[in-house]
């Protein structure tokens, strides 16, 4: 066994391995040497086939068989419903269950970690700094929510000394970690199931902070307003340094100037009286941001700032952030996981920005009826900064429905904003629908956090022909 595999974890389970979260600490173990196994209900996917390549065990389908009898632990997310017929058959063994966060927290103990935290932008950002390190030769281990650049790739063991993670809120779990650096981009009412106020999400971020081992750092948006509030909150407490970054005069991480080129963005800061100018490779205010969250961060333990700054630029994108599927007729299809109307802004207008005179269509699939119920609204008035969009069917995921929640709250939000929008039931027929609207120099995006990421292909194809 490599150093740092818990002894629980030598013969790991996980239910829904296929998961974003769940491959990648699948993979870190199976680096480390565990016999890693484990069940999604897509076993022929290209995450399945990247996990067997690292001698992975990956079940097709959820079975009681699936589960070894000599299994040490099963590994579960919040999304794996409590009569799982796997998790009935461990309650039978006896196997004990841990929870995906608890997993993580375990494989970062003995590092230093950075945990990126924030309602939105925590995969970029994280992306960012575990390709930027990697090029600096730090070998970090990181378990990011996206792939880089191939299946499988969303998480590494490395033989360096830093972790790079996402932290995610969602389900407060996020307070299982202990970083040395964390970050908070942005903290705004979402998930809606786990969290009834603002007030709720701002306790919940402060006991995130309260975990920051002492001696460690905050580093934090300057000028987003939820953010704000969670440093104000926090502001002198012993052991902890908090760094600000914006645009702001009053930022310790000042932002002096984001010049768009193209899909690019050149960004200029200063740093302790220091003027550093460096490339991000997407385009977009919010995601020139991002990369200066991951520059604060790689400072505070230590990183030369101008050694950092210049990695970065190697940083080329994560699929589904604003990531090119191809082009087809003269028209390119891009893909964006925005699923929150702060993101689908983010989104439209970089793109809006790279785009110059060519039209922007979206096709959105608005994800999960708790969202759609309280932010519906927001999401439709985000599409009005479209030329034209297409709206699908809400993606459930971990949810069943809500009674008089649909997609056409954010149809008509979309149309009273000004909207040309059209609703489509059918997945499979919207790639016709594109095709007959698309003309030669427009830019599509398919838009969402469920599996309208399936459609640029099929509309690619399709307009091919």
């Amino acid at each position: 066994m490599k150093p740092g595999l818990p002894t629980a974890m030598e013969r790991p389970h996980f239910i829904g391995i296929g998961g974003a979260g769940m491959s990648g600490i699948a993979k870190i173990l199976a680096q480390r040497g565990a016999r890693v196994a484990g069940s999604d209900s897509k076993g022929d996917s290209e995450t399945a086939e990247a996990l067997r390549a690292h001698g992975v065990t990956v079940h097709g389908g959820h079975a009681p068989g699936n589960l070894a009898d000599d299994s040490t632990c099963v590994v579960v997310s919040s999304a794996i419903r409590a009569d799982n017929p796997e998790l009935a058959r461990a309650a039978e063994l006896g196997v004990p269950v841990v929870h995906r966060s608890d997993a993580l927290a375990a494989l970062m103990d003995g590092l230093r970690p950075i945990a990126v935290a924030g309602t939105h932008g925590k995969t970029t950002t994280t992306s960012m700094l575990a390709v930027s390190l990697s090029a600096l030769g730090l070998d970090p281990s990181y378990a990011i929510g996206g792939d880089l650049d191939a299946p499988g790739s969303n998480a590494h063991h490395g033989e360096g000394d830093i972790f790079v993670a996402e932290a995610d809120e969602s389900d407060r779990t996020f307070h299982k970690y202990a970083p040395q650096v964390a970050i908070i981009l942005n903290a705004e009412l979402d998930h809606h199931a786990n969290y009834a106020s603002i007030e709720e999400i701002y306790e919940s971020f402060e006991t995130f902070v309260s975990k920051i081992v002492p001696g460690g750092t905050l580093v934090v948006a300057h000028g987003q307003e939820g953010a704000a509030e969670i440093a104000r909150r926090v502001a002198g407490r012993e052991g902890l340094k908090v760094v600000t970054y914006g645009e702001e005069p009053e930022a310790d991480v000042r932002i002096t100037k984001i010049t768009a080129r193209g899909l690019t963005s050149e960004v200029t800061v200063v740093l302790d009286g220091r003027m550093l100018t460096f490339t991000v490779s997407v385009p977009g205010r919010h995601y020139a941001h991002n990369a200066v969250a991951a520059l604060a961060a790689g400072v505070a333990l230590g990183i030369p700032a101008h050694n950092l700054a210049s990695a970065l630029g190697k940083y080329t994108g994560v699929k589904r952030r604003l990531q090119l599927k191809g082009e087809a007729a003269g028209v390119q299809v891009i893909d964006s996981y925005a699923h929150h109307p702060t993101e689908m802004t983010a989104d439209l207008e970089a793109i809006r920005g790279a785009a110059g005179d060519s039209r922007i269509l979206v096709v959105f699939q608005p994800h999960l009826f708790s969202r759609t119920q309280e932010l519906g609204t927001q999401m439709g008035r985000a599409l009005a900064l479209a030329d034209a969009s297409v709206v699908l069917d809400i993606y459930p995921a971990r949810e069943d429905p809500l009674p008089g929640v649909t997609s056409e709250i954010i149809i008509a939000a979309a149309r009273a904003a000004g909207a040309d929008v059209t609703a489509e039931h059918a997945k499979g027929a919207v790639a016709d629908v594109i095709a007959g609207m698309a003309k030669p120099g427009d830019l599509v995006l398919t838009m969402g956090a469920g599996d309208v990421t399936d459609l640029g292909p099929a509309i690619l194809a399709r307009l091919s022909n």
